[in-house]
């Protein structure tokens, strides 16, 4: 699951390393689109809901925060 989202991750955002950043969106590493961008695939992909309360940057801000969110998403 992790290599499938920083596939999705890398696609929409080409120059961004996933794999080191931890703070995507508290340090304005990516904007607002590319957050709608990123839900919209993670939840046709994964073929999960993501409320508008889950996107904060406590679940959006690292690899391993995405990779979580999407896991608790799939278990519920």
């Amino acid at each position: 699951m992790r290599e499938e989202i920083l596939e999705i991750l890398s696609t929409i955002c080409p120059d961004v390393d996933f794999e080191t950043e931890k703070e995507l969106i508290d340090g304005g590493v990516i904007d607002s689109f590319a957050v709608i961008q990123i839900v919209t695939e993670l939840m046709e992909h994964f073929n999960i809901f993501i409320d508008a309360d889950d996107i904060e940057p406590e679940n959006l801000n690292s690899l391993d925060n995405i990779c979580e969110m999407v896991k608790s998403k799939m278990e519920s």
